[in-house]
């Protein structure tokens, strides 16, 4: 009886490489770092060289951007602008490591800054990374309920409206956008 081997399996191109949860640790670990200095700074740049040129930054509210130029021009627009721009930081509450698919699985603190009498207000994201090595990650996406995000930020506008803090990029943005979340009394 004739037999015939079998041919041995391809691995597909997309497979990604594998690294150590210690090196993707050290890779969020470092990203989390810069993003604590950009939000200082506001220098959005550094954020888009966080990733590799074709990597793609899926934002499931306002849509993917494709390549570092595409987030470059996104990031700088979103966090120039109301509520962005009144953010204060991003940090990682928790995060978990997948070794096998190269992510980083986190949620992401997004606080408003104080409107003027020491009230926190913030809303909450899931955030999964992809790392491509060499302290660059190939894919962003960012998991949230826009409705929250809303409500925190309209929250913000009330609080620092009734300080008499708020100001002309917030009240554009309550007047407009904002609108929509206004609180129903």
């Amino acid at each position: 009886m004739e037999t015939t081997e079998n041919p041995t399996p391809t691995v597909p191109e997309s497979t990604p490489a594998e690294f150590t949860p210690a090196e993707l640790d050290e890779a969020f670990a470092h990203f989390q770092r810069t993003v604590a200095e950009i939000a200082v700074s506001r220098d959005w740049d550094r954020f888009a060289e966080l990733f590799t040129v074709d990597a793609d930054y899926v934002e499931h509210a306002l849509g993917t951007m494709r390549g570092r130029e595409e987030i470059r021009a996104w990031i700088w627009r979103t966090m120039s602008a109301f509520p962005g721009s009144h953010m204060t930081g991003f940090p990682s509450l928790w995060h978990v490591v997948d070794a096998p698919t190269g992510r980083v699985i986190c949620e992401v603190d997004n606080p408003m800054r104080d409107p003027g009498d020491s009230t926190h207000i913030t809303a909450t994201n899931i955030t999964i990374l992809t790392y491509a090595g060499e302290g660059r990650w190939s894919r962003e996406e960012d998991v949230y309920n826009p409705i929250e995000f809303g409500r925190a930020a309209m929250r913000w506008c009330e609080k620092a409206r009734e300080l008499g803090t708020i100001d002309e990029a917030a009240a554009a943005w309550m007047e407009t956008t904002g609108a929509m979340f206004a609180s129903r009394r």
